[in-house]
């Protein structure tokens, strides 16, 4: 139940653009159920919208493994790395 809760609030958040409070709450979820997907992907897309390529790179990751075929996982895992390949290129070019 607080799980359930806690995934809507951050789903809110979402929806607000409020990704570091939907980030909390998705954490918080973790913290009670480490096998829900969904969280993870969520979780994952609010990295990315905060540029944050390595942790969402990381959810996916995980997802995938407990999931091999989560398309959402897949998708946003290649967002996160076009972003870090993005932010290498522009390391390089400083």
């Amino acid at each position: 139940e607080k799980f359930r809760t806690l995934k809507n609030e951050g789903n809110d958040f979402v929806k607000k653009g409020k990704y570091d409070e939907a980030v909390n709450k998705y954490s918080e979820c973790l913290k009670l159920n480490t096998k829900d997907c969904t969280i993870y992907t969520n979780r994952a897309l609010c990295y990315l919208r905060l540029y944050k390529y390595e942790e969402a790179k990381q959810d996916c990751d995980h997802v995938l493994q407990i999931e091999d075929s989560n398309i959402k996982a897949f998708y946003r895992r290649a967002l996160a790395y076009k972003g870090l390949q993005v932010r290498k290129k522009n390391m390089a070019g400083i």
